[in-house]
């Protein structure tokens, strides 16, 4: 190997070494890789820079948008409420997680497919009490496995299709054909996840939860009168076990029921009494057919979807101290609404506008963005500070969301739009039918998962242009000695390895003239190495960097490197043992 191709394997190897053995970011670790072979003359400024023009790091940032409008309608709900359902134990809710999760990876690209249910996942852990370590790594491996077992399930069975059907003397593979190997894989992985698999999965919470605020409020909901919560019971509206409330009282037509069964039917105007801690109150404002109780929120100027609840605690200065929030003019006085007060973890009874306010107490209220900078240096109230990410959702245009989306699906299931053109106009549809802002749709992006995207790109063309791939392919390749099956698993083995470390389609076009000379030289028939190097190129599990998906997952599921090297080298075995068994008996060499 050259200097320049011993330079780029030190780098990389450096770059996995620090990302397993230190906790410094993912995206700082990859750039500087990318930076130093730069430096170093390795990377031209357009091959090191290459990554962040690549259509599958533009689609990921594009499906945030997505998601985003989907979850700023509150049809993200839906989707964990019709699809994700309420699991009582860990296993079955990993697997009512990776069933649907496969099913739509085998006709969709992977990533738009983790991409819409990660925002839903993590909303239906918190819910449901459920660790998310336990959950994301198997979310995207399930969109992996699923992408295996059709020919348009991931971008890397086209991309060989396409390469077989270039040389004229090789057969192309049929839509399902690739599933003789694909499917198996995909249930054996399934199979491994929730039993051995789900023992190595880390469990990671938070030191301090955020269940654990001393503050507990009291608020005040109202079922709508075309709430999808009229006529379910309270076990079935999924208002029983929330994490960090609890459901105090019932009113109905001015009775009150303090002690509520499983079995009560909700009904149109029932006044609910919640206590609990401010992520919660949070979560009660997201849900579908519940709106707070106080007519004072609906009085305000500014629309509701562009508010914000914001906390402050009342000053001994603070002129309404000794009247009741209604006798005061809270809303008229401050342009806010109170929707929750708390007061040394007290039972606040009565309605909130007849709330006597003492110094002390702290607020929450719905506000336009402005109330913060306009009562910060207010002698009337302490320590006021918004709460992120708790304006109200825009339930209207929920349908309007759901309608972009499966028309994205649709486009793109049938061939009409390439994955990116139909998310960039989903993306558009989003903003111009108003399910999701502008200031929203900037925010929605996580940068760090794409520039670790885009320069795990860098490192892979490192590879390739200095010739280090190819020498160690080949060189790994030859240690087989003929035998058939040996050169199989070799091939395997190899493509396995470099789409740890490059891209998966990198790594498929990079084996594929080598599987196909060798199978030319054994004088043996090419398709089971064609499946081997689809199913290897697919099936990245062992690293973070391996695969888009493995990216979008390490972050929000605070996982470390070695946990992928936990689940995935055992995932990854696997898939080798049932591919290279399987192949040659179903298409004999």
């Amino acid at each position: 190997m050259t200097w320049d191709a011993w330079l780029a394997v030190t780098v990389v190897v450096c770059v996995i070494g620090s990302l397993a053995l230190t906790r410094w970011s993912a995206d700082l670790v990859l750039v500087g890789g990318v930076s130093l072979l730069l430096l170093a003359g390795v990377l031209t400024p357009a091959e090191a820079l290459h990554g962040f023009s690549n259509a599958g790091m533009v689609t990921v940032a594009v499906l945030y948008v997505v998601a985003a409008g989907l979850r700023e309608t509150g049809a993200i709900g839906w989707l964990v409420q019709g699809v994700l359902g309420r699991p009582r134990t860990l296993v079955r809710a990993q697997m009512r997680l990776m069933t649907p999760v496969m099913a739509m990876s085998a006709f969709l690209n992977n990533t738009p497919v983790v991409a819409m249910f990660l925002p839903a996942v993590n909303d239906w852990a918190r819910r449901n009490r459920l660790p998310l370590s336990k959950l994301l790594i198997p979310l995207s491996y399930a969109s992996i496995l699923g992408g295996t077992c059709t020919l348009i399930g991931t971008s890397t069975n086209l991309v060989v299709n396409g390469l077989m059907g270039a040389h004229g003397d090789l057969p192309t593979l049929g839509m399902f054909e690739i599933a003789w190997v694909g499917l198996p894989c995909a249930l054996v992985g399934i199979l491994y996840l929730l039993t051995a698999g789900r023992w190595l999965l880390p469990d990671r919470r938070p030191v301090m939860s955020d269940l654990d605020d001393p503050r507990e409020y009291t608020v005040e909901m109202l079922v709508e009168p075309a709430s999808p919560l009229v006529g379910r019971t309270i076990e079935e509206a999924g208002l029983r076990h929330l994490p960090g409330v609890y459901l105090l009282e019932l009113e109905r037509d001015g009775e009150i029921l303090p002690a509520i069964a499983p079995h009560q039917r909700l009904q149109a105007r029932d006044r609910l009494v919640f206590v609990g801690v401010v992520d919660s109150v949070v979560d009660l404002q997201r849900f579908r057919g519940l709106v707070p109780a106080s007519d004072q929120v609906f009085k305000l100027d500014v629309p509701r979807p562009e508010r914000f609840l914001t906390e402050a605690v009342v000053s001994d200065t603070c002129p309404l101290v000794g009247k009741s929030i209604r006798e005061g003019r809270f809303r008229g006085r401050y342009d806010a609404a109170v929707i929750a007060v708390a007061r040394n973890g007290e039972r606040l009874p009565g309605k909130i506008g007849d709330i006597v306010l003492r110094a002390g107490d702290t607020l929450l209220m719905e506000a336009d963005p402005g109330f913060v900078e306009r009562q910060h240096n207010s002698r009337d109230f302490f320590l006021v500070s918004q709460i992120p990410d708790s304006h109200p959702p825009r339930q209207n245009r929920a349908l309007t969301a759901v309608a972009i989306l499966v028309g994205m699906v649709t486009l793109v299931a049938l061939g009409w739009l390439p994955m990116l053109q139909a998310a960039l106009l989903a993306a558009g549809l989003m903003l111009v039918t108003r399910c999701i802002g502008s200031q929203a749709a900037r925010a929605a992006v996580d940068w760090k998962v794409l520039i670790a995207i885009a320069a795990s790109f860098g490192l892979g063309r490192a590879l390739e242009v200095t010739g280090a791939a190819g020498f160690i392919a080949q060189y790994l390749v030859q240690l087989a000695q003929g035998d058939p099956w040996v050169t199989l698993a070799a091939i395997y083995l190899v493509t396995m390895l470099f789409t740890e470390l490059i891209t998966n389609n990198a790594a498929a076009v990079l084996m594929f003239p080598i599987a196909l000379s060798t199978s030319q030289t054994l004088d043996v028939h090419f398709m089971p190495f064609a499946a081997a190097i689809m199913m290897a190129a697919s099936a990245s599990f062992s690293t973070p960097i391996g695969y888009q998906t493995n990216l979008m997952v390490y972050g929000p599921g605070g996982y470390r490197f070695s946990d992928y090297f936990k689940v995935g080298i055992p995932l990854n075995l696997l898939m080798a043992s049932v591919t290279i068994g399987l192949a040659p008996l179903v298409w004999g060499f």
